[in-house]
């Protein structure tokens, strides 16, 4: 029922724009070059004469375009095949609307504005251009486009729902043609208010279906990232823990040993009890290292670069840090570039060198990048790749990036980075629009 109540709506349409044509063009140009007065009056009669005659030759036609509102019996009614229907349907009205204002102004081309956003978007032109795609401008930039001699916006209230232009080029735009597509754009207004929010749902229904999918793959970089770094933590603390213990046990036996004799050892006591102590010194100082890297305090409350000042500090090598940001970002970013460049300054700063290591931090085009300088070379690019494998993982797995190359010079070259956000924008105004009808 609803299908048929279109039809039919459509069908009243284009013979409404039809007739207003004939009108106009009649009426207008006769009008411009006849000034009797008998024939003025006569003039209404035989545009009326002409309307019939051309509704009578354009029946078929217009039932051509309707009958795709229709769904035939045994057509696809769903959902997805209610849609086709439709959107095929409005491409045709649409490509009829161009088709009405260039015959009935006799322009070079006509097209038909539909308003996205703050831009339009070509959804009809007549004559085709074969291989042209749609095109998106600024009504300010429609309006001084050289191809365009005249336009009229339709306007609903104060909102731009569209624009109708026509291109007669070495020929004027006369009185009747302003009205002609004065008429054409109030006749159709109601067809392309509902073209425009066609066109506007379908562009936002694809930004969601796009943004879904970002916010999906920012998930899976996450997952990943929390797996690279529990392998990392199990890695670090088996190291640690099997070597150092197993060194500690074998001392504690060695003095309960000494200690466990008629003439106890108390010398030799002493050395164990002193090289005991040096092993578990250095079995914190190593937790020490690991617990900053699971929760560094510094990075959570005052930022990567006074997180690595803090590592810097302690390096035998001098590090000359410069670069600031100017804003906090979200823990797994910071962590991220942190931990990155934390180990990266480990491995070319774990030796005394007079050179210093150059660290830069900074901010730019929506990255968080550090940057590192060693111009003495003190371990070979591939040697510090294999060594960074595991931070490497994470800062992919969230979509960053490590390169790593020797100058040539004699020193080398870090340079790292993330995104300053893991998930998508859901407003982006730089973004422009999506052309979801290829007319």
């Amino acid at each position: 029922m609803n299908s048929t109540l279109a039809a039919r709506l459509m069908r009243l349409l284009l013979a409404a724009c039809l007739v207003a044509a004939v009108f106009a063009a009649v009426v207008g140009a006769i009008g411009s070059l006849v000034a009797s007065p008998a024939v003025n009056l006569l003039m209404p009669f035989g545009a009326a004469a002409l309307s019939a005659a051309g509704l009578a030759i354009a029946a078929p036609r217009i039932d051509r375009i309707t009958q795709h509102a229709r769904p035939a019996t045994g057509a696809d009614t769903s959902p997805t095949g209610a849609a086709g229907v439709a959107l095929d349907s409005l491409e045709q009205a649409l490509h009829d609307l161009a088709r009405i204002l260039a015959e009935g102004t006799r322009a070079e081309h006509a097209t038909v504005w539909l308003a996205v956003a703050d831009k339009l978007v070509s959804a009809a032109t007549y004559p085709i251009v074969v291989g042209a795609g749609a095109r998106t401008t600024t009504l300010a930039a429609l309006l001084a486009q050289p191809d365009v001699d005249h336009a009229v916006p339709v306007l609903d209230g104060s909102m731009l729902r569209a624009a109708l232009t026509v291109g007669k080029p070495g020929r004027p735009v006369t009185p009747a043609d302003q009205r002609l597509m004065q008429d054409v754009a109030q006749g159709a207004g109601l067809l392309l208010r509902g073209a425009q929010l066609a066109l506007e749902l379908e562009d936002r229904v694809r930004r969601a279906d796009g943004l879904a999918g970002q916010l999906q793959a920012s998930r899976q970089r996450l997952a990943k990232a929390r797996d690279v770094e529990r392998q990392r933590l199990v890695s670090e603390l088996t190291q640690v823990t099997t070597a150092r213990l197993a060194n500690l046990r074998g001392d504690i036996a060695e003095l309960q040993d000494l200690l466990s004799r008629e003439e106890p050892d108390i010398g030799r006591a002493q050395q164990t009890v002193a090289q005991a102590r040096a092993g578990l010194d250095e079995l914190l100082d190593r937790f020490r290292v690991i617990a900053r890297g699971v929760y560094p305090a510094v990075l959570r409350h005052q930022g990567p670069a006074s997180a690595l000042e803090e590592v810097a500090t302690d390096l035998p090598r001098p590090v000359r840090l410069s670069g600031r940001l100017s804003q906090r970002w979200s823990w797994e970013i910071e962590s991220g570039i942190y931990w990155l460049a934390a180990s990266a300054m480990q491995l070319l700063a774990g030796r005394r060198a007079e050179t210093s290591l150059r660290v830069h931090l900074e901010h730019a085009e929506h990255q968080l990048v550090v940057r590192i300088e060693d111009p003495v070379l003190a371990i070979p690019a591939p040697q510090l790749r294999a060594a960074l494998a595991d931070d490497m993982d994470r800062l992919a797995a969230l979509g960053g990036e490590v390169e790593i190359a020797e100058d040539g010079a004699g020193g080398l070259a870090l340079r790292a980075w993330l995104p300053d956000r893991l998930e998508p924008s859901v407003d982006d105004p730089t973004r422009p629009p999506t052309l979801p009808i290829p007319l």
